[in-house]
């Protein structure tokens, strides 16, 4: 009996049957990287707003606190934005007639607020507590990214729940304190990054790693200082991967 197929017939077999189970694990890969591409996400894309706001040229040249702008931190759930009055406190005085600042005065005659977009925003199902994560010395940069160096501002993080996990599994990994005294109020420590880089201080890796908003990697004995902190403060571990920590 002659042969029906030939030598390359099981291969070719082989590689359809490879293909075809590949598909659907392709299609849903590639579906992934869709939706959580900057595209989607926004990521490192700034947005339009109605005044140009420079981050860089307010804190990394003007040497501003972000509390100046930002002043519930410290002590509520939101950071807040500034009012127009905020604005007018400096604007009054200088760049009093800049066409960019129209909106700005505009606001401030009609009593109407600014409508800024929103950069950062978290699902509606998920709470998100500014300040527990100041009182702990959480710098702006390691959810925010480098926001110093912004003249427009971006989303600087993808705020995937695997990214916040990451911290709450291992809270000692981010709530070093470095050496530079270590006595003062950690609230302090995670505005002082920006008066230090901006007055030419010598920063140590974990400073310029926070300052860039990049990964942070730790020694042993920087870890251990950590797993103090987290003993001292009465960081519960196991309650910050329960649901209901963000959940409510």
């Amino acid at each position: 009996m002659p042969q029906i197929f030939s030598k390359k017939a099981n291969t070719y077999s082989r590689v359809s049957l490879f293909c075809l189970l590949a598909l659907p694990a392709g299609a849903i890969m590639a579906g992934m990287a869709v939706t959580r591409g900057p595209a989607q996400t926004n990521v490192g894309m700034p947005l339009d707003q109605p005044v140009p706001f420079s981050h860089k040229h307010h804190v990394e040249e003007l040497g501003i606190d972000c509390r100046y702008c930002h002043a519930s931190v410290e002590t509520s759930a939101k950071a807040g934005v500034p009012t127009t009055e905020t604005c007018m406190s400096c604007h009054a005085h200088i760049w009093t007639n800049s066409p960019l600042l129209e909106p700005v005065r505009k606001s401030y005659e009609t009593g109407v607020p600014i409508k800024w977009q929103k950069i950062n925003k978290v699902p509606e199902f998920v709470y998100f507590d500014h300040s527990i994560h100041i009182a702990r010395g959480i710098n702006c940069n390691t959810c925010h990214g480098p926001i110093q160096d912004m003249h427009i501002t971006w989303k600087g993080q993808y705020f995937f729940m695997r990214w916040c996990l990451e911290c709450h599994r291992e809270p000692e990994k981010y709530l070093y304190v470095n050496p530079r005294d270590p006595d003062k109020d950690p609230r302090q420590k995670a505005f002082d990054l920006y008066s230090l880089n901006k007055y030419g201080e010598d920063l140590t890796p974990i400073e310029w790693r926070n300052l860039e908003g990049s990964d942070l990697k730790f020694s042993k004995d920087q870890i251990a200082e950590g797993e103090k902190l987290v003993e001292k403060w009465g960081v519960k571990v196991k309650q910050l991967t329960d649901c209901w920590t963000c959940h409510r």
